[in-house]
C-alpha cells in the first residue's frame, strides 16, 4: 500500500497534465476535423505568457493569475489568426491542414527563438505551489495538485458551455452534421473560428500551468502535442468524456508501468497500448452513436 496510493496519484497527476494538454485538442480535431500541429506552439505561446507575466509583475500568485486569463486570450487569438487566414479554406481537405498546421508549427517556433532566445526561461511559480502538499502522510507537489484542479475546472466549464449554451448548441450541431446546421441558419463559419478560438485558448491555458513544471523553450510544445493526439484519437474523436477517461486511463498506466522500469519504457509502453487497443476499437472509448439507414 506504501507504493500503491503514491502511483495512483502520481498517475491522476499525469492524466490531469494529458487531459489539459488535449482538451482544446479534442475540440478542435473532434468538432472540425482539422489535425492542428501548431497545437503544441499554442501551449507554448502560453508558456511564453506565463513567462513573460511573472517577471512583469511583483506578485507571484498574481502572475500567476493574469497570465491564465493572458495566456487564454493570446493562444485563441493565434489560433483564431491560423483559422481565418488558412484554415477556413481547407475544411475538405484534412491532409491539407496537417502540412500548413505544421509549416506553422515551425515559423511559430523560430519566431520565439527570436524574441526569447534558444536558452531556456523559466516562469516564477507562487510560493504556496513550491512547497510539497502532504496527504495521508506522504508528500506530493503542490503545483501537480494546482493542474490537476485546475484540469477539472476546465473541463467543468467546456462542458457547461457544449452543454447548455446556445454556443454549445452551434458547435455540436456543425460538428455532427455541417450542412444541415447551414440549412437551419447558423453560420457554421462563425462557429468554426469560435470554436478555434476556444480550442486554442485552452491550450495557452494550458501551457500556462505546465510551466510550472518545465523549462520553457522554443520546442516546449512538442513534448505533448503526440500524447494529446494520443488521448483525442484513444478517447474518440470529439468526444468530452472520451478523452477524460483516456487521460487517467493513460497517466495510471504510464504512472505503473514507469514504477519497476523507467519514464522512458512508460511513455513507449503507453503509445503501444494504444495502438493495440484502437486495433480492437478503432472508434475510440466514446463513439458517436447514430442510425444506420439501409
Amino acid at each position: 500500500m506504501g507504493m500503491f496510493f503514491p502511483q495512483i496519484v502520481a498517475g491522476l497527476s499525469n492524466g490531469s497534465i494529458l487531459l489539459l494538454a488535449a482538451l482544446g485538442l479534442s475540440l478542435t480535431f473532434g468538432q472540425m476535423g482539422v489535425i492542428n500541429n501548431a497545437h503544441g506552439e499554442f501551449m507554448m505561446a502560453g508558456a511564453y505568457t506565463a513567462y513573460v507575466m511573472s517577471s512583469i509583475i511583483g506578485s507571484k500568485t498574481v502572475a500567476l493569475a493574469v497570465a491564465l486569463v493572458v495566456g487564454f486570450v493570446v493562444a485563441g487569438l493565434l489560433g483564431l489568426l491560423l483559422d481565418v487566414a488558412l484554415l477556413e479554406r481547407m475544411r475538405l481537405r484534412p491532409l491539407d491542414t496537417l502540412l500548413v498546421t505544421f509549416g506553422v508549427s515551425l515559423v511559430l517556433q523560430q519566431l520565439a527563438r527570436d524574441i526569447f532566445g534558444s536558452t531556456p526561461v523559466y516562469a516564477a511559480a507562487p510560493e504556496a505551489l513550491t512547497n510539497p502538499v502532504t496527504v495521508f502522510g506522504y508528500s506530493f507537489s503542490a503545483a501537480r495538485l494546482f493542474i490537476f484542479i485546475l484540469a477539472i475546472v476546465c473541463v467543468a466549464a467546456l462542458y457547461a458551455v457544449l452543454r447548455f449554451t446556445p454556443l454549445g448548441r452551434q458547435i455540436r450541431a456543425t460538428g455532427q452534421n455541417r450542412d444541415l446546421a447551414e440549412v437551419s441558419g447558423i453560420s457554421t463559419k462563425k462557429v468554426d473560428h469560435v470554436t478555434f478560438f476556444l480550442g486554442s485558448g485552452i491550450a495557452g491555458v494550458a501551457g500556462v500551468a505546465l510551466s510550472l513544471l518545465n523549462s520553457i523553450s522554443f520546442n516546449f510544445g512538442t513534448t505533448f502535442i503526440v500524447q494529446a493526439f494520443l488521448v483525442v484519437v484513444a478517447g474518440g474523436v470529439g468526444q468530452l468524456k472520451g478523452a477524460v477517461i483516456a487521460s487517467f486511463a493513460l497517466g495510471l498506466c504510464q504512472s505503473f508501468i514507469e514504477l519497476p522500469t523507467s519514464a522512458s519504457i512508460g511513455q513507449v509502453a503507453v503509445f503501444l497500448i494504444v495502438v493495440l487497443f484502437l486495433q480492437l476499437r478503432p472508434q475510440g472509448l466514446v463513439a458517436v452513436r447514430s442510425r444506420n439507414l439501409a
